[in-house]
């Protein structure tokens, strides 16, 4: 088995190429296994795998169980509201209390940022990161990655256009990274409030008008627009997000012939996307979904250390 040049996952910047790709070409061989009738393998059998989840997540969450439970490894979910959080208890008091129970792995999602990399400071677990604050869910822009190469048989090349709050968002900054190491043209879209200081040292093109962004794209992925965003003044209103950024049929006609519609979820329809675009030929956004089991279950399998299909 070929190994990461980390144990951990923590981000996708600075990640070599090599790393990504061998992540990509595993999951290939778990997307078939999700395919079967009988969807598990007893690879990370007798290993145990803590989820650490400090905000709420739907799709996350399960696909890393679901992700877990198909490698046959043995999991424990933590929930801040009926733990020793509640009780003022720290982060590294709680993981290490954890650990002290023989855990193997664990997925961590915070709020704050830099958390994944904190823990790998006070725990002798694999780390991997489901999402910290505003700084990256390479586990998202993996499985974006994985679908597009999926589709187009490659990722260099092709012009990936990311719409949305570029400031707050840690799948835009997972998905610049790991594109741009990959090859890939990256353009990012949105509204001037919504863009970080200093945009341009992400090395991608800017825009804040979406029909130029859109130009000659090949693929459009398409971020939640948070609602707190809004509360904050950071934008007028949901109507006027829409007019100007929300992603539409008549705007499609600004894409490449073979263009491709995403959206890591869940989807403010009517908002960032209409249900035309979400549900139409082109769109991926389930596939993204189902796809991302298959990354989770491969970024498990190399973390792990462990064979495919056995100890």
């Amino acid at each position: 088995m070929s190994r990461l040049s980390s144990r951990h996952l923590l981000g996708l910047e600075g990640v070599p190429a090599e790393d990504i790709q061998l992540i990509l070409d595993t999951t290939e061989s778990f997307r078939e296994v999700l395919e079967r009738r009988i969807k598990k393998l007893p690879t990370l059998r007798g290993i145990t795998v803590l989820n650490l989840f400090y905000e709420p997540s739907t799709r996350t969450r399960i696909s890393f169980e679901l992700a877990e439970k198909r490698l046959s490894a043995d999991t424990v979910n933590f929930s801040t509201s009926t733990s020793s959080v509640k009780k003022g208890e720290s982060l590294r008091d709680t993981v290490q209390n954890i650990e002290a129970m023989k855990i193997d792995m664990a997925v961590v999602r915070h709020g704050s940022t830099g958390a994944p990399y904190f823990l790998t400071q006070c725990m002798d677990s694999n780390i991997i990161n489901a999402g910290d604050g505003a700084h990256e869910h390479p586990t998202q822009a993996l499985l974006d990655m994985y679908t597009i190469r999926k589709r187009y048989g490659k990722l260099n090349g092709l012009r990936v256009v990311l719409v949305g709050d570029v400031m707050h968002s840690r799948v835009i900054r997972s998905n610049i990274w790991g594109l741009k190491t990959m090859g890939a043209s990256v353009a990012l879209c949105g509204p001037s409030t919504l863009m970080p200081y200093e945009v341009e040292k992400f090395g991608c093109d800017a825009y804040t008008h979406l029909d130029e962004a859109l130009e000659g794209a090949d693929v459009v992925n398409i971020m939640r627009i948070q609602l707190e965003r809004q509360q904050a003044g950071l934008f007028p209103s949901q109507r006027e997000y829409t007019k100007l950024f929300g992603i539409n049929k008549e705007r499609l006609k600004r894409l490449n012939k073979n263009y491709t519609i995403m959206h890591p979820g869940p989807m403010n329809r009517g908002v960032e996307i209409s249900s035309e675009v979400a549900d139409g030929d082109r769109s991926v956004i389930l596939d993204q979904v189902t796809n991302g089991q298959a990354v989770r279950m491969a970024v498990l399998y190399l973390l792990s250390g462990r064979e495919e299909g056995g100890e």
